[in-house]
């Protein structure tokens, strides 16, 4: 097939699942066109080396990659992300009418910043059949912040709400996110979950170097590791209480930075968690060995009825590495690592509740960890591999291309050429 592909991000920017995607169909025999933006993430400033301009296009044999320009503002206001989204958006209806004018299928990598896009690049195509991959569903307080259901954060969920009508699959990528975007107006017998993968390339099962054990460990005590962004939705307060209960017993080791990174530090700080460590943010190919060489990763989200649909990447990328999990959450997150059976999960925002697991934690022995981390990576091979993943998405885009086929759509007009 024709398939084009449709992202806000693409790499070298970290956005590997709409990557490796797009190399995988490829690879697989098809001809594949990306539409994507300049990088820019997450600084907000394009990268060293680029140049936004127009007719920027990049081609391997079967893979080709235009990119076109946005508002890059790199201030992180509500008013610089709504220029970026709705500038991409203006470019994107520029290229995009007749660069996948006769595609045979779109898959439409959903995030809020490519709603509007993705809505006025289907209205341009007309009937093409779209398969949209839905990675957040949000709140109306919480998609660009100003609350107001008359202004923006409105006007995105009712793109949002029109686009689940509209397009001919939708694939979720947590179970209960299934429920969401029903409500949202999508036809049930349309949704499909497809749990995302990580980048297999760097997340693997490692031996720790000494280097990253003098990073993450002081002594013979059990460590936790929390990898990544350091901000609202994760919640690491609690963390921080439930590690300065156990200050005898265990390390928290935090990798990464965020919005909340100060006032995490200065809880630690009020705290005395002497125990609770904080680690600068670290290249990806560097956090297998790090992952490796701590006890357990812990995945935490905040009590918000949008994140119990939501699996944070830092799970994929645990399990693949074979590491035992705490997760403090609610809703597929920890019903995933339950299931698998791959660690210790608590209620989210209960500071005593996860005290009370990781102090459970730090009396398994190792061997049983390393089983907990193996049945994790064995539940990541199953259910959300690159493989796995990429057999669901293509086969949502032969049958999306077969019924326009049906009704005269662009795979019946294609091959009447």
């Amino acid at each position: 097939m024709k398939i084009g592909i449709l992202s806000y991000h693409f790499p070298p920017e970290p956005a590997f699942i709409p990557g490796s995607l797009a190399e995988e169909l490829a690879a697989r025999g098809h001809e594949v066109r990306v539409l994507t933006g300049f990088p820019d993430y997450p600084g907000g400033q394009v990268y060293p080396g680029w140049r936004q301009r127009w007719r920027h296009q990049t081609r391997s044999e079967r893979l080709t990659v235009r990119r076109v320009p946005r508002y890059a503002g790199g201030d992180g206001s509500t008013g610089a992300r709504m220029a970026s989204w709705l500038s991409f958006a203006g470019s994107v209806a520029l290229a995009g009418r007749r660069y996948l004018r006769d595609v045979d299928a779109l898959y439409v990598f959903q995030l809020p910043p490519l709603t509007f896009a993705s809505a006025g690049l289907l209205r341009l195509l007309g009937r093409v059949p779209t398969v949209l991959h839905v990675q957040d569903v949000w709140s109306e307080e919480s998609a660009v912040g100003d609350g107001d259901p008359r202004g923006w954060s409105g006007r995105l969920g009712a793109t949002l709400r029109r686009l689940y009508r509209e397009v001919d699959g939708i694939a979720v990528s947590a179970p209960s996110m299934r429920g969401l975007v029903v409500d949202g107006g999508a036809d049930p017998r349309r949704v499909r979950v497809v749990l995302n993968w990580t980048d297999e390339r760097i997340f693997h099962p490692a031996r720790p170097g000494a280097a990253a054990r003098r990073l993450v460990r002081r002594d013979g005590r059990c460590v936790v590791m929390h990898a990544g962004t350091i901000g609202m939705r994760q919640g690491l307060e609690t963390a921080v209480r439930a590690a300065a209960a156990l200050e005898d017993r265990l390390d928290l080791v935090l990798v990464g930075s965020g919005a909340q990174e100060r006032r995490v530090r200065g809880l630690a700080a009020e705290l005395r968690a002497e125990n609770v460590r904080f680690v600068e943010r670290r290249s990806p190919a560097d956090m297998p060995q790090l992952y490796a060489a701590a006890d357990y990763q812990l995945v935490m989200l905040r009590d918000l009825p949008e994140l119990r649909g939501t699996v944070p990447g830092k799970l994929q990328a645990a399990l693949a590495c074979a590491s035992p999990v705490v997760a403090s959450a609610a809703g597929d997150t920890v019903a995933l690592v339950e299931r698998a059976r791959a660690g210790l999960s608590c209620p989210p925002e209960d500071w005593a509740a996860l005290a009370d697991r990781l102090w459970l934690a730090s009396a398994i022995p190792a061997a049983a960890r390393a089983e907990m981390g193996q049945r994790g990576r064995d539940a990541y091979l199953r259910e959300m591999s690159l493989r796995a993943g990429v057999d669901q998405i293509e086969q949502m885009l032969y049958e999306v291309a077969a019924g326009a086929a049906r009704t005269g759509g662009p795979v019946a007009r294609s091959s009447q050429k």
